[in-house]
């Protein structure tokens, strides 16, 4: 299976913004070989305003399936009503999609009103049950927003997810789980979570840089990024990372 990640495109209504998102979608429809599906994990819109959820709507559509979940960014019934023509409303937005035999589910890690993540107990508790229901033998991948674990930069680190602990425990009852994905601090990113990969994708919007790079944290000149996740029969996950020029 594979799948393309892209996160963080805030769109803002501004010529950049747009620019910057519209290129990766191109780069990914020309693709010779397309994806199985495209995440997008969170801070779609800038400022959660029904017009920008339009504009994504625009912008992400693929002959591919595109599965978004919403950033700290992002408003769940202006998400709810112009990305995903739903009703409007304010419980998390928690979605599973079967994809070449893997259950991927899209989790709502936001908090409205702050920039710090967490998985409430109606999302661990959907989560728990989504993955007990499963198929014996079908693997699972978890994306949400927020990472749960330190990157190293004050920035993403001061808004992680709150109480990783109680995904971990989740997880560790749940070995079918191959990876989390997440997006939010804007800079790619490797480590391990409970045991699994845990993989942070890049910002279409801009970049973040480390502590060791200097004292200005936002590149706006990098180009957008993505990463290609390929999940093997063997259940593991090779992530390759592409910048759009």
């Amino acid at each position: 299976m594979l799948l393309a990640q892209i996160s963080d495109l805030h769109l803002d209504g501004s010529e950049r913004a747009t620019r910057r998102a519209a290129r990766t979608m191109e780069y990914l429809r020309a693709l010779p070989r397309p994806v199985d599906a495209l995440l997008v994990t969170g801070d779609i819109a800038d400022h959660g305003t029904e017009a920008e959820y339009e504009e994504a709507a625009r912008i992400l559509s693929a002959p591919f399936p595109v599965l978004p979940c919403p950033g700290n960014h992002d408003a769940r019934p202006a998400y709810r009503k112009a990305l995903l023509g739903e009703a409007p409303a304010e419980g998390p937005v928690n979605r599973v999609h079967r994809i070449a035999g893997t259950a991927i589910l899209m989790c709502d890690s936001t908090v409205p009103g702050r920039d710090e993540g967490r998985l409430d107990t109606e999302t661990l508790g959907w989560i728990d049950a989504t993955l007990t229901a499963l198929p014996d033998g079908a693997p699972a991948l978890i994306a949400f927003h927020q990472p749960p674990v330190e990157l190293h930069h004050p920035l993403p680190d001061a808004c992680r997810l709150e109480e990783p602990e109680r995904l971990a425990a989740l997880l560790a009852a749940h070995p079918r789980v191959a990876a989390v994905l997440t997006g939010h601090a804007h800079t790619a990113a490797a480590s391990t979570f409970a045991g699994r990969p845990l993989i942070v994708g890049p910002a279409v919007t801009w970049t973040l840089r480390m502590p060791w790079e200097g004292d200005r944290p936002a590149d706006r000149d990098q180009p957008p990024g993505l990463a290609f996740h390929v999940l093997g029969d063997d259940r593991r996950l090779t992530t390759h990372f592409r910048t759009v020029l």
